[in-house]
């Protein structure tokens, strides 16, 4: 018999040679197998692309859940077909390990994009992404679906029962969307140690998380270096810390989001900082925001005052265990240098659950505020582009940018927050200034927000346009862990240098790549060349890497050239 080509002769092609029949086919409409010791039903209809077996049980020896044969960048290859319920977007934020479990209720979707005048269309539907190898399981999504329209359709009612929608599946979820290469907290325990037995220690933790037994470890204090030689002190937790916090912010954030306004892009499904970049972008091309007000809230995550965090969370959250939960992790002590002490004020940060705890208490304290108070009692238009805890202010006059500085400082004085003196200030962003006079203080012309300093440059058609580059204090400090990186790595192999060279290069790239920056990106891979061969030349002491050898690895081993990666604004 001839090679069949096409998918029905192919199908009489295997019957015709191997005997089969369409009930002995996996997917025909009878016959069953047995798929790791689970009897698999094959009937029923047409399946999809791809499926999950779901291995859970209630018992401790439940088999694991075996996953779908697609995952990672298979699945983004994929093709979508109709009725699927699965889909991959591009990763939301640059460098970042993991992308976002969406959901896409009718609330989410009215928000549209960013730099959008109207409101985007409505969409009831569950979208479910890639989140460390792991899909969204249909009943997560269904329950999040259920608490966002709940929400939706009450916006001013405190949700009373949420954590009835805790259950094994649910537990399991957040462990496959925790980091398994994360900082061990205090006990020393890994994600492979607490694997071996995953099923009774998710259900000993459901269990102790509803029963209110459960005791918030403290967590372990570390430094990271900030722009400028300050430290910022990090908190780590415990590993099944972080899956209970990842299972509380699953219930928390098909609240919020329904609540949440445009001008907020930090830690946000299906939001990043480029995104906030456009706007900004925006807001002072299109809109002539040229006043400026640079905004740093002093110390904001170890200072924001828990009496008022838990009174703002009352108007949204009253269900008695998850408020329980939430305030043992506030008062969870700190282990530094062998003492455990306990901070009056202050989120955990570090841990997974306070981003969302600071995105509702700044909602409160400055978005509703701005939006609602402020913005009706100006001359002109403004715009509030907020990243957490780093926010700007754009407005047209500067009046009103005045006014509002005024009265930024005592707003944020009555929730127990502080400005920080030397890096909140007006600027004059103006792309024409004029002359100044004698007694008028000379304000600056530039401004850095999320890495970037925001300039007026010339376009190719001359133009007067804003440049957003990579701050000085972030390509020194990326310069620093390239150095050090490839001092750690002197006597490793070539390949393995390259590979790891070439990873963090892209990783600064897909942030940092966007129009008007290529020189600065230029300039980084240019010295990471000078900084790998001066390494590369102490390997030994007999004799140094010269460049014409140098050119010769770089033809074997070339590092990745720069690229636009976000090409939004106009040239």
């Amino acid at each position: 018999m001839p090679v069949p080509s096409s998918c029905r002769q192919w199908g009489q092609y295997r019957a015709g040679r191997y005997g089969e029949t369409s009930s002995d086919r996996p997917g025909s409409e009878s016959g069953a197998e047995v798929w790791d010791g689970f009897s698999r039903n094959l009937g029923g209809p047409a399946s999809t692309d791809f499926e999950i077996a779901d291995g859970t049980a209630a018992g401790c020896g439940a088999r694991p859940m075996r996953r779908s044969p697609l995952r990672g960048s298979e699945l983004g290859e994929a093709k979508l077909e109709r009725g699927s319920e699965y889909i991959s977007d591009p990763v939301v934020e640059a460098g970042s390990l993991s992308a976002l479990i969406v959901l896409l209720t009718p609330g989410n979707a009215a928000r549209g994009g960013p730099g959008r005048g109207k409101r985007g269309t409505v969409v009831n539907r569950v979208v479910s992404e890639k989140h460390e190898g792991a899909l969204k399981p249909d009943s997560v999504s269904t329950k999040q679906e259920r608490i966002a329209g709940l929400a939706r359709n009450n916006p001013a009612m405190a949700l009373t029962s949420l954590n009835h929608y805790l259950d094994a599946e649910w537990m399991r979820y957040a462990y496959e969307c925790t980091r398994k290469d994360g900082a061990v907290g205090v006990d020393g325990q890994t994600a492979e140690a607490y694997a071996l037995n995953l099923e009774c220690n998710l259900a000993d933790l459901l269990d102790r998380l509803k029963s209110g037994r459960y005791r918030a470890p403290p967590v372990r204090r570390h430094y990271r270096e900030k722009p400028g030689g300050s430290e910022r002190a990090i908190g780590i937790p415990t590993f099944e810390d972080k899956v209970a916090q990842r299972a509380m912010v699953m219930l928390l954030e098909p609240i919020y989001e329904q609540d949440f306004m445009d001008c907020s892009f930090g830690y946000r499904v299906n939001r990043n900082a480029h995104q906030a970049l456009q706007v900004l972008h925006k807001g002072v091309m299109a809109q002539r925001g040229h006043w400026v007000v640079e905004v740093d809230v002093r110390k904001y995550f170890d200072s924001i005052p828990r009496a008022e965090l838990r009174a703002i969370l009352a108007r949204r959250v009253a269900d008695g265990v998850v408020r329980r939960l939430i305030d043992k992790w506030l008062k969870a002590g700190v282990l530094e240098a062998g003492q455990v002490h306990y901070p009056e004020a202050g989120t955990p940060q570090g841990g997974t659950i306070s981003p969302i705890l600071s995105n509702v208490f700044l909602h409160h304290v400055i978005d509703e505020w701005f939006t609602r108070v402020v913005q009706p009692r100006l001359r002109g238009p403004s715009t509030l582009v907020r990243f957490c805890d780093d926010f700007v202010m754009l407005f047209a006059h500067k009046p009103d940018a005045e006014r509002v500085l005024a009265v930024l400082g005592k707003r944020l004085g009555r929730f127990g927050l502080q400005l920080h003196p030397d890096k909140t200030r007006l600027v004059d962003f103006r792309p024409v200034r004029g002359s100044i006079d004698g007694g008028e203080e000379t304000l600056p012309t530039t401004f850095v927000f999320l890495g970037f300093l925001h300039a007026w440059g010339v376009s190719r058609k001359g133009n007067k346009v804003v440049r957003q580059f990579t701050a000085k204090e972030r390509l020194a400090r990326s310069l620093r862990r390239f150095n050090q990186q490839c001092r750690v790595m002197m006597h490793w192999p070539l390949n393995v240098q390259h590979d790891r060279l070439g990873q963090m290069l892209k990783g600064h790239y897909a942030y940092f790549g966007i129009t008007g920056n290529f020189r600065r990106l230029t300039r980084l891979h240019r010295m990471v060349t000078r900084v790998w061969r001066r390494w590369l030349s102490r390997r030994s002491w007999k004799s140094t890497l010269n460049w014409q050898r140098f050119e010769r690895v770089l033809e074997r081993f070339a590092l990745p050239v720069p690229r636009i990666v976000h090409p939004y604004t106009s040239l």
